[in-house]
């Protein structure tokens, strides 16, 4: 029969003493080739309702995807088409090239295959590379995921403040390379979440919502972008070589950053517990800290030009990184009032207040 919204629907029937049983749309078993006898598996989900697999679809062969692309084809360009096709969550994926494949694009995919999670080289021929995706359906919970994310970014944030006030270059470029790693981790979460919303089998295997899937995906790219910032902190490195800046100065700009990282880790914490109180006050803060970051912009522009730059480039990250945390806070926020809602199954009374942007803040779209 069919229900209003254009459902169709099944009367459940009781047969022996303790069996429910309903029959199914007579379409949709033929169409899928099935007969009397047949396995079919289920899955509950958190919103109460049964999504129904064939036995076979939990064997389908590996999706595989092939790309043709050029050897002139530039070098990022190459490179992010290749992200794409990581994130869309094909499990084999040939690269070709009409012509032999030149040294180059050849070192591009090599060089995709170590950054990414997941991706080896199964076979090689004059004209493709193909790569395989030997990851699990689960190697690592996004939580985890967003958890060693936080530890790196905050990392990097501590040793580019350190390689700013030394003006140590080593360290500056140690910040550069880690961003790697961060960048990695966020695109895995991209193409967890990706095949979740396309698969309710992948979404099982991730022991998560959707709600949540979308929240950790919120997360990293957050965490990705403050790990952008620290990369340019330590960037300035290379600027005051040979203009050494004041230690009033430096001294602070490292308590702003220590109270940018302090922010952080709240904002993280709140995430994972639910303290509304606790993202309101890395609001508040955030605020707070915007005031200042105008006082010491004032101060920053006395000095000679090469210095007033730095500094001023430096205070720019710090703040958009103090920023990123409230983003982190509003995220925390909404991603609690959204575990209510799924605890009590119906709207908390007296639920959290977001606090609306202040004045001063950059609009969330307008942040880089």
């Amino acid at each position: 029969m069919r229900t209003p919204g254009g459902y169709e629907g099944r009367r459940i029937q009781r047969t022996g003493g303790s069996t429910f049983i309903i029959s199914l749309p007579k379409t949709w078993v033929t169409t899928r080739g099935l007969s009397a006898g047949d396995l079919l598996l289920f899955a509950s989900r958190p919103d109460g309702s049964l999504t129904l697999y064939t036995e076979e679809a939990g064997k389908a062969e590996p999706s595989r995807r092939s790309v043709t692309v050029s050897n002139e084809m530039d070098r990022d360009h190459l490179f992010r088409l290749l992200v794409a096709e990581y994130i869309a969550g094909s499990t084999l994926l040939e690269v070709r090239t009409p012509q032999r494949m030149s040294a180059q694009t050849r070192e591009v995919v090599r060089g995709f295959a170590q950054h990414m999670i997941g991706p080896e080289i199964l076979e090689e021929s004059a004209e493709s590379v193909v790569l395989q995706d030997v990851v699990g359906a689960n190697p690592l919970p996004l939580p985890s995921v967003i958890r060693r994310m936080h530890h790196m970014v905050r990392a990097m944030h501590a040793d580019a403040m350190t390689a700013f006030a030394e003006r140590d270059a080593a360290i500056a470029q140690d910040v550069q390379q880690r961003d790697w790693e961060v960048d990695r981790l966020h695109w895995f979460t991209q193409k967890q979440v990706t095949v979740a919303l396309r698969d309710q089998r992948h979404l099982t295997s991730l022991g998560l919502t959707l709600p949540e899937c979308l929240t950790f995906l919120q997360a990293s790219r957050v965490l990705e972008r403050i790990a952008d910032h620290a990369v340019r902190v330590a960037e300035v490195t290379d600027w005051v070589k040979s203009t050494p800046v004041p230690k009033a100065q430096v001294e602070e700009l490292k308590a702003l950053s220590d109270a940018a990282r302090g922010l952080l880790d709240t904002a993280v914490e709140t995430l994972f517990s639910g303290d509304t109180r606790g993202a309101n006050r890395v609001l508040d803060e955030t605020d707070r800290m915007v005031q200042l970051r105008r006082k010491l912009l004032d101060n920053f522009f006395s000095r000679p030009g090469r210095q007033a730059i730095a500094l001023a480039y430096v205070l720019e990250s710090l703040e958009r990184s103090s920023l990123y945390a409230s983003d982190l806070a509003e995220i925390a926020i909404n991603h609690a009032v959204e575990r209510q809602l799924v605890d009590s199954g119906k709207p908390s009374p007296g639920g959290p207040t977001v606090k609306a942007p202040p004045g001063g803040a950059v609009p969330a779209s307008a942040r880089s």
